[in-house]
């Protein structure tokens, strides 16, 4: 078989196009490299969706523990506390059963055992409650002189967040908020070896390495090309948020603007 008609039946496997039957023997380094790179297409679902929607659930949390209301900072305080304070492998495992003895309770809850969007639940808090202590701590660091002059131009209330704080906040959380983007696409390679079932071996990148690794018993082949993918995937995430931070630092001098320093974390 050549590597094109490799790429072509196993280049979109993990979503369910393509040849059903995994190889068995006779193993390639283009079959390795193509079953690998499709389980990608995983990795970077979860990772988008998390972060889109972490995104907006940080800024309430950051807000909320920000608050003088007892009873919006103590529930923002304790959500951090928990998905912070926990392994994201344990929150897997747990919300993994919970949702499946919701599904005994009522059928409805059948799509939440799926990796699709049970562990997208999963992950979406866990980076909400991260990005939430960032952005919590940009909040803080506001210059008080930007709120000053907001309030003598007359900004208050939601104008005063859109147009002042919000920005501000962004432009001084966004490296740190960076370096969560690159933990939180390397914390998605966790999903399908905890409870969360990979539906007719449609897993992603790492559970296609451990395919290869257990067939061939020499994980010095896909380990590799995965993390490789995963470089890849890490510098693309680094342009992009590059390109954001140079449009929210647009106001400021050249020699002042933040410059991003990417310090990823071993162990979170």
């Amino acid at each position: 078989m050549s590597c094109v008609q490799t790429i072509m039946d196993y280049g979109l496997r993990a979503i369910g196009i393509g040849e059903r039957l995994l190889p068995r023997s006779d193993f390639t380094l283009c079959q390795q490299f193509t079953l690998i790179g499709s389980g990608m297409i995983w990795n970077i679902y979860f990772g988008i969706f998390a972060l889109l929607f972490g995104f907006f659930l940080a800024t309430v949390v950051a807000l909320g523990k920000g608050s003088r209301h007892v009873w919006l900072r103590k529930p923002s305080e304790w959500f951090i506390f928990i998905f912070r304070g926990s392994p994201l492998f344990i929150q897997f495992f747990f919300a993994y059963f919970l949702f499946l003895s919701l599904k005994s309770v009522n059928p409805m809850f059948d799509a939440f055992t799926s990796a699709w969007l049970g562990a997208l639940i999963v992950l979406f808090l866990n980076t909400a409650a991260y990005t939430g202590e960032i952005f919590y701590g940009a909040l803080r660091s506001i210059p008080k002189g930007d709120v000053e002059a907001a309030d003598a131009y007359g900004l208050s209330g939601w104008a005063r967040f859109r147009r002042v704080i919000w920005p501000t906040m962004l432009r001084l959380a966004w490296p740190a908020y960076t370096n969560e983007a690159i933990f939180l696409f390397h914390a998605t390679t966790l999903v399908y070896f905890t409870g969360f079932p990979a539906w007719q071996q449609r897993g992603d990148a790492l559970y296609y390495a451990n395919y290869f690794a257990d067939k061939t018993f020499n994980p010095f082949v896909p380990y590799p090309i995965l993390a490789g993918y995963f470089i890849l995937l890490s510098l693309a995430i680094i342009g992009c948020f590059g390109l954001v931070n140079r449009y929210l630092n647009r106001h400021l001098p050249s020699d002042r603007r933040a410059k991003l320093k990417i310090r990823p974390q071993i162990i979170r």
